[in-house]
């Protein structure tokens, strides 16, 4: 389904009992709303889940870059206000962990609780090259290019070797994502720098980080813990960057258990 949102038109689905809590996926840079299958086939028996394409990805409009992270969090307040919802457990990874720290923000009073997966809140300087290469490489050679190292950074290299079919799933989201909304959303993830900020975050708060992670790794998510007060911090094995996929029932688990205890405490 697409609504439109803060000036573009967002593709989205909302799924499960329209009486429940609802509970908001926002995935990672290069994949789209599918992402999050394996959430959303467990989450959607008893909550309402809202996946979404975030700008610049999947069927949501990619207009020109480039983008801020403040700019997809209120794509994110404009969706919920098209869709009638006025609270919402929020859970993002890597970019959309990125997003949901600016959402949380910002816009606090929106949410029930907070899920930052495999997530980073500060690019350090010495990145920035990197971002400006990859750029460089989608917008000059297309996505292609991109799709094997992606891979490598995202799996861990015993995963990569099985014979699975998500592997190819999400090499086609990776070769598919729009070079102008890579462009466009890398340039945003390059100005990420929240970490002083995040003392300000009073909800409750889970961090799921992938043991083997390269791109946001355990020391990122420990940096974010250590600034939310009371926040829990799940350190999946075995798993690296797209951990809610190569640690599909360890993440559901560990998600599922604090959403739980978040409504249960609620009531």
């Amino acid at each position: 389904m697409k609504t439109q949102a803060n000036g573009i038109s967002i593709h989205y689905e909302l799924e499960g009992p329209e009486s429940a809590p609802v509970v908001t996926l926002s995935h990672s840079l290069a994949t789209d709303l599918s992402m999050w299958d394996p959430q959303a086939a467990v989450l959607k028996s008893g909550y309402r889940v809202l996946r979404y394409d975030t700008r610049g990805h999947g069927s949501t409009d990619a207009p020109d870059g480039p983008y801020t992270l403040e700019q997809m969090a209120e794509d994110v307040r404009a969706l919920l206000q098209a869709l009638g919802i006025p609270k919402t457990h929020f859970m993002g990874l890597s970019m959309g962990g990125m997003i949901a720290q600016a959402f949380a923000l910002k816009y606090p009073s929106l949410l029930r609780s907070l899920v930052l997966c495999d997530t980073s809140s500060r690019i350090p300087g010495e990145a920035l090259p990197i971002w400006e290469e990859r750029i460089q490489v989608a917008q000059d050679q297309g996505m292609a290019p991109l799709v094997e190292p992606t891979m490598e950074r995202w799996f861990t290299a015993s995963f990569r070797r099985k014979p699975m079919t998500v592997l190819d799933k999400i090499r086609g989201m990776i070769r598919a994502t729009p070079p102008k909304g890579y462009a466009g959303c890398s340039r945003a993830i390059m100005g990420l720098n929240l970490t002083e900020r995040l003392g300000e975050i009073l909800m409750p708060t889970l961090i799921v980080v992938g043991e083997e992670d390269p791109g946001t790794p355990v020391s990122a998510s420990q940096a974010i813990h250590e600034k939310i007060k009371g926040s829990q911090l799940a350190i999946l094995k075995s798993a690296a960057h797209l951990s809610n996929i190569e640690q599909e029932h360890a993440f559901n688990t560990a998600v599922l258990d604090f959403l739980k205890r978040v409504d249960r405490l609620s009531q």
